[in-house]
C-alpha cells in the first residue's frame, strides 16, 4: 500500500500539480505578506498600462520573477545531476565532479575582486551582470578542460574524467582562496553570499535570458532518457544497441555544463539540489530515465522554490542564504547515503 502511495505522489503528473500549487502558495510568502485580493489586483491590472501600486509591484516585478527563477534553477541542476549520475553510473555523482561549479566559483570571485578597481565606472547593475558573465564563462571553461584531458584516441573515458574533474575542482578552489585572501572586506561579504547561494537579484531580464537556455539543456537531457538507460547496462552493450555512445557522452557532458553554468550565474553556489534530488527519485521509482528527468525537474523546482521561501521568511526581513537551506536538507541525506551503501556492502 506505502508502495502504491509513493509512486502516485511522485508520478509526473502529481508532481506536476505539486509545482503548480508552490509556485502559486510562494506569492503570498515574504518579508511582506500578501493576501489573495492583492495578487487578484496586481494579476489584473497586467492589462491596464498605469503604473502599478507598491503591492502589484512587489508581486509582479520582485516576488514572480524570484519563483519562476528559483524553480527553473531547481529543475536545471536536479535534471543535470540526474544525467551526469546516469553518465557516471553512480549515484552519488553530481555536476560538480565535472569542474563546472569550480570554475564558475573561481571566475566569479575573481571578477568580484579584480573588478573592485573598476567599480567607480560601473554601475550596480553592470556589477552583478559582471559576476553572472564571468561565472558562465568560467564553469564552460573548466568543464571544457575536464573533457580535452579525458579524450584519448577519439574516446572520452569516464575515469580519466572523474579524476581530472577532481583535480581542477581543487586548482580552481585554491586559486579562488587567493582572491579570497586579497579581498577587501566588501568584496568578502560580496563573495561569502554569493558563493552560498541567492535569488534576490532576479529580476525580468535575467529570466528572459536564462529560462529558454535551461529549457532548452531539458529538452536535449530528456531526449537523452533512452540512451542513458542504455548506458546502464555499460558502454558495449549500448553500442550494440545501435546508440552513438561518444556523441552522447559529449553532449550530456556540455549541455550539464551549460545548464549548470547559467543557474550559478543567477544565484550563486547551490549545492546538493543535483544530488540529492534524482537519488530519492531513483530509490522511489527506480532507474529508468524517462521517468527519471522528468520527475527529476518537476521535483527540483518544487524543492527550491520551497527552499526560497523559506530562506526569504525565516528571518525577514532579513534574508537567510539559500545554500545554507539546501546544505541542511543536502549534507545529512548524502551521510545516509554513504551509511546505507556501507551497509549493503556488508550484507553481500
Amino acid at each position: 500500500m506505502m508502495a502504491l502511495l509513493k509512486k502516485y505522489l511522485f508520478s509526473v503528473p502529481a508532481l506536476g500539480i505539486a509545482l503548480l500549487i508552490c509556485t502559486a502558495g510562494a506569492l503570498f510568502f515574504g518579508a511582506f505578506g500578501t493576501g489573495i485580493r492583492e495578487i487578484g489586483q496586481a494579476f489584473y491590472a497586467l492589462g491596464y498600462s498605469e503604473e502599478p501600486d507598491l503591492s502589484s509591484y512587489l508581486i509582479l516585478h520582485i516576488r514572480l520573477p524570484r519563483i519562476l527563477l528559483a524553480g527553473l534553477t531547481g529543475a536545471g541542476l536536479a535534471v543535470a545531476g540526474a544525467a551526469i549520475q546516469g553518465l557516471f553510473r553512480n549515484p552519488m555523482a553530481d555536476p560538480s565532479l565535472i569542474g563546472v561549479t569550480g570554475g564558475a566559483m573561481l571566475f566569479a570571485v575573481g571578477s568580484i575582486v579584480l573588478m573592485g578597481a573598476l567599480s567607480s565606472h560601473l554601475t550596480g547593475f553592470l556589477q552583478q551582470a559582471s559576476i553572472a558573465v564571468f561565472a558562465f564563462a568560467g564553469g564552460l571553461a573548466t568543464t571544457y578542460a575536464v573533457y580535452f584531458l579525458s579524450r584519448y584516441q577519439g574516446r572520452t573515458q569516464v575515469m580519466t574524467m572523474l579524476l581530472a574533474g577532481i583535480a581542477i575542482t581543487a586548482l580552481t578552489g585554491a586559486v579562488a582562496g587567493f582572491f579570497i585572501y586579497i579581498s577587501n572586506e566588501q568584496q568578502l561579504r560580496d563573495i561569502t553570499f554569493w558563493s552560498l547561494g541567492s535569488f534576490s537579484g532576479s529580476d525580468w531580464p535575467g529570466f528572459l535570458i536564462a529560462g529558454p537556455v535551461i529549457i532548452a539543456g531539458f529538452v536535449v537531457l530528456i531526449k537523452a532518457a533512452r540512451p542513458l538507460n542504455a548506458l546502464l547496462l555499460g558502454e558495449k552493450e549500448a553500442v550494440s544497441m545501435g546508440f552513438r555512445v561518444e556523441r552522447i557522452k559529449t553532449r550530456i557532458i556540455l549541455v550539464t555544463a551549460l545548464i549548470v553554468g547559467v543557474c550559478i550565474s543567477i544565484s550563486g553556489i547551490i549545492g546538493f539540489v543535483g544530488l540529492v534530488i534524482p537519488h530519492f527519485l531513483r530509490l522511489i521509482r527506480g532507474t529508468d530515465y524517462r521517468y527519471l528527468m522528468k520527475a527529476s525537474a518537476l521535483l527540483g523546482a518544487v524543492f527550491l522554490i520551497l527552499t526560497d521561501t523559506l530562506a526569504r521568511t525565516i528571518i525577514a526581513p532579513a534574508e537567510l542564504p539559500i545554500g545554507i537551506l539546501t546544505a541542511i536538507v543536502g549534507a545529512p541525506f548524502f551521510l545516509w547515503l554513504l551509511i546505507r551503501s556501507r551497509q549493503d556492502r556488508l550484507t553481500l
